[in-house]
């Protein structure tokens, strides 16, 4: 019997794919078999980030065979986080989940990570406590936790964990850029969410290989800086750059003092001292540097959502 694609969602899973050729066979009719034992409405939306492979093929062979996927196919790749944000702001369902592609996050784990959000929770992570992956992957994952965690207060085990599940008005007006996607948990807690985790099982990779590796640890650490603005200065910026300016003016204070009693006292002249100079001109160039950055991260923020995301969909199958 084909599954009735005309009942309205209830449940959204977003599975961000890109050049899964190997997996999607396997993988996508597992998800589809395990969610149809939850008995609600669904819908999965796959979102393929201009895989160079067969992915997209694969997907609409199987679209032929149950319509209740949808298919978002990019015009070239952005990366997941791009791939996500066109997933989520597709999806209708009250409880949204994202699941990868390639195997290793279990759906089975679906039912049990619903039933917390039904019970009340905003936000439910996953967390891989016995992960399946080589140590390579492993100990930088564990030290961004930590660094995430404890720079912004929101502690959870697990901040890359594919599986993630939340009801979608906790995310209203959120926008994904970099790798943001890491954070979600982080802005659902600045809306004043309620987070919870649910350790799941993990499971090897089926085929083919990772696409995300340590070369993105810098861009991670440089959205945590931005997602650590966002939880605690967004609302109030000036209590941010107050301290700054307290810092710099004590420093201008000091400098200035230094400067004048090598005059009074020294035996050296006021002009001849570079000390005031290097002062005011190391504190200029931090100051703005550090302004410059965050300024630069709203305006960005505020640019897409003016004139749209910084993705392309080439093609949307289902909506």
């Amino acid at each position: 019997m084909r599954p009735d694609s005309s009942i309205q969602p209830v449940l959204s899973v977003v599975m961000p794919i890109f050049n899964e050729e190997d997996c999607l066979p396997v993988t996508l009719p597992e998800v589809i078999g395990e969610l149809d034992k939850i008995s609600i409405p669904m819908e999965i939306i796959a979102v393929d980030d201009g895989s160079s492979d067969s992915s997209l093929r694969i997907l609409r062979q199987i679209r032929s065979r149950d319509e209740r996927l949808k298919i978002i196919s990019f015009t070239r790749n952005y990366g997941k986080a791009d791939a996500l944000a066109a997933g989520i702001e597709s999806a209708v369902g009250e409880f949204i989940f994202t699941i990868d592609a390639d195997g290793q996050d279990d759906p089975r784990e679906v039912e049990p990570m619903l039933r917390q959000l039904q019970m009340g929770k905003d936000f439910v992570a996953g967390w891989r406590r016995t992960r399946r992956d080589n140590s390579v992957r492993r100990i930088p994952s564990r030290i961004a936790n930590w660094l995430i965690g404890k720079s912004t207060g929101v502690k959870i085990h697990d901040y890359g964990c594919g599986l993630k599940g939340f009801r979608s008005q906790v995310l209203q007006d959120v926008t994904l850029i970099g790798e943001m996607h890491r954070m979600l948990p982080i802005l659902v807690s600045q809306r004043g969410g309620v987070i919870s985790e649910h350790v799941v099982n993990h499971r090897p990779r089926l085929a083919g290989v990772a696409k995300y590796g340590l070369a993105r640890t810098p861009r991670v650490l440089a959205d945590l800086i931005v997602a650590r603005f966002l939880l605690q200065n967004l609302s109030k910026p000036m209590h941010f750059f107050g301290q700054f300016s307290l810092w710099f003016l004590l420093s201008s204070i000091v400098s200035g003092f230094l400067a004048v009693s090598l005059k009074v006292w020294g035996d050296r002249d006021f002009v001849e001292s570079p000390l005031l100079m290097i002062s005011l001109f190391s504190a200029m160039f931090s100051i703005t540097t550090l302004l410059s950055g965050l300024a630069a991260e709203l305006i960005v923020r505020i640019y897409f959502r003016i004139d749209g995301p910084p993705y392309r969909v080439g093609e949307r199958v289902g909506f």
